[in-house]
């Protein structure tokens, strides 16, 4: 069977799965109680089922289970298998966290010390590891003993951005979707197949839980869900492009996550700026300040999309891609159209 073809069934199983186990995630959430009800800071008007993370979950796992079943990790060498493992664990771990607090409501504390441990712990075991950075003007340094809070910091950092953009329907699921098909078709572009695998297993999860939870959502993934993907995504960013020693190639898994990491780094510094916890509740998001601005969630979501799309092409464009800068101007000529009408309906609006 072609190499391909294995990273095809991850990504059609993956979804599949997700497309027939939301409807039961969310009739067995109804039924619990399970629900995230309206507040000052929800976009939402009605309670909505939190959990569909799960589906996410179960079709991924499935899917990689399926191809390891049918041989697609055979070729893969022990080392890369090894790493498959240690991304695949990790998931597990947060994604338990995250599901742990959708039914219980961690502190912020509490889940930030456990998220460091199994961070660090997937950095001890030595699968999950970023052992190079690219720093201007110096190429590739190697990071010793730094390689541990760096990793951390990566995996744990990923995880939190992708559970803080989870604020408007579609948004989190959209945005991993497609920084995941970027992974996806870098990862086999640089000849790094086991990662791909996972990529394109995650890839499917995530657009197809968007026919329930793009505008107006049936279903929220909650911090179970935020955190799988979060982690999955570092993971796969940290074996399959940081592991190789080619200094675009460290730089990519940043650039295609972009989005997220500068929300995220925008919102601790508002919140450090103006004397408050860098963990507190509130409304510094750009999807928050879109809304603000008299956007509507439909748009302000697509127009993130394209911002992701955009730097997920320049990332295909750094890599050497074929055409890669083809799609980059493709890309950049959508997030401009895109882009203009945010500002036009901004402008009538304000």
């Amino acid at each position: 069977m072609p190499a391909q073809l294995y990273h095809i069934i991850a990504f059609l199983v993956s979804m599949t799965v997700v497309l027939w186990s939301t409807p039961v995630v969310k009739t067995l959430g109804l039924k619990s109680g399970r629900v995230d009800r309206p507040g000052d800071r929800k976009v939402h008007k009605r309670p909505m089922v939190r959990l569909g993370g799960v589906s996410i979950f179960a079709g991924t796992l499935t899917a990689l289970a399926i191809v390891w079943w049918l041989g697609g990790f055979e070729t893969v060498s022990p080392e890369k298998e090894l790493e498959v493992w240690g991304v695949t664990l990790g998931g597990i771990a947060f994604f338990l966290i995250g599901l742990a607090d959708d039914l219980f409501n961690l502190t912020p504390t509490s889940r930030l010390i456990m998220q460091t441990g199994v961070a660090s712990l997937a950095w001890w075991l030595g699968e999950v590891r970023i052992e190079f950075l690219s720093v201007p003007f110096d190429g590739l340094v190697h990071l010793s003993w730094l390689s541990l809070p760096v990793t951390v910091f990566w995996l744990v950092g990923m995880v939190n951005a992708i559970n803080w953009i989870d604020g408007l329907d579609g948004l989190a699921a959209g945005v991993s979707g497609i920084a995941a098909v970027v992974m996806l078709i870098v990862t086999l572009f640089m000849q790094q197949p086991a990662a791909a695998m996972i990529a394109a297993a995650i890839a499917g999860g995530a657009l197809g839980f968007l026919r329930y939870n793009f505008n107006p959502a049936e279903i929220f993934m909650g911090d179970g869900g935020a955190y799988f993907l979060g982690f999955t995504l570092a993971g796969v960013g940290a074996i399959g492009l940081v592991k190789t020693t080619a200094v675009t190639a460290v730089l990519l898994p940043y650039l295609i996550l972009a989005v997220p990491i500068l929300d995220m780094s925008a919102v601790i510094v508002s919140r450090l700026s103006n004397g408050k916890s860098p963990f507190s509740a509130d409304k510094r998001h750009l999807h928050h300040r879109l809304l603000k601005a008299g956007i509507s969630q439909r748009l302000a979501v697509l127009f993130i999309y394209a911002l992701t799309l955009w730097v997920g092409s320049l990332a295909l464009a750094f890599s050497n891609f074929p055409s890669g800068g083809a799609y980059a101007l493709g890309a950049t000529m959508l997030l401009f159209y895109v882009g203009w009408q945010v500002w036009r309906i901004a402008r009538i609006r304000n």
